[in-house]
């Protein structure tokens, strides 16, 4: 099984740490958030991943090196010239995964869940979405919308009212809201919905599948009790170390 970690990040919610090192290798219970996220893949089955790089990516390079890979076959798409954001990042690593059609986890390096990851992968193979999204019942501003077939239908933030996509009517009686995890699985023939000039560069994932759930099928796996941790700001930083002992990771 394939996957990609999202590794490429600035990390500037965690400045100073992140004035001397990638946001991956800030330590969490004395592992690197990449080791933690790696050893879960590992541990879930995969056996091959891809990870992108920018902010000090070449130290990235050298952790990688010092363990080995930690047994895996590991890609690295260098976007050190260029930070592509989420979906650019996809993109740009297409190749390691469009001559297949196994479907690919994407996974962001700042989150720690309790999530079955092999359960998620096996869930989209079944459902035969071209995204499978796993989100959760957790309080935040800015929801995924899913009608009762679980298939994504647009987005609201509930501090403005802002909708997406465009022209999207919201009714609350016909969608269920969910928050998104940073954690989702691709087939492969997400590659020729992007192949169109808007999707070029720098783009964000959650922007393309909001513009493009109208025309094509991204489900959600919609967890009610899900235990997710966003180690990518400071205030959660100090809470993962309980969070990882939780996880007995």
């Amino acid at each position: 099984m394939k996957a990609m970690i999202f590794a490429a990040g600035l990390g500037s919610r965690l400045k100073p740490l992140t004035d001397t090192m990638p946001k991956a290798l800030v330590p969490i219970a004395g592992r690197p958030m990449l080791e933690h996220v790696i050893l879960k893949l590992k541990a879930s089955g995969f056996t091959e991943i891809v990870i992108n790089i920018h902010h000090f990516g070449e130290q990235i390079l050298d952790f990688l090196k010092e363990n080995d890979n930690f047994g895996l076959t590991i890609h690295i798409s260098d976007e050190r010239d260029q930070l592509l954001d989420t979906g650019g990042g996809v993109k740009k690593a297409r190749t390691f995964f469009e001559n297949s059609n196994e479907p690919f986890l994407v996974h962001n390096v700042d989150i720690l869940s309790d999530i079955d990851l092999k359960e998620l992968y096996d869930y989209h193979l079944q459902n035969g979405g071209v995204a499978t999204l796993l989100a959760s019942q957790r309080k935040t501003s800015r929801y995924l919308l899913f009608d009762t077939e679980k298939k994504l239908c647009g987005w609201i933030n509930k501090d403005t009212g802002q909708v997406k996509p465009e022209g999207f009517q919201y009714d609350e009686s016909l969608y269920q809201e969910y928050a998104f995890s940073g954690i989702h699985v691709l087939s492969p023939a997400i590659f020729q919905w992007m192949d169109t000039p808007c999707w070029e560069g720098k783009f964000s994932i959650m922007d393309f599948y909001l513009a493009t759930c109208r025309q094509t099928d991204f489900f959600g796996y919609l967890s009610d009790g899900l235990h997710l941790i966003d180690i990518g700001k400071p205030e959660t930083l100090a809470k993962a170390e309980d969070f990882v002992k939780g996880l007995n990771l």
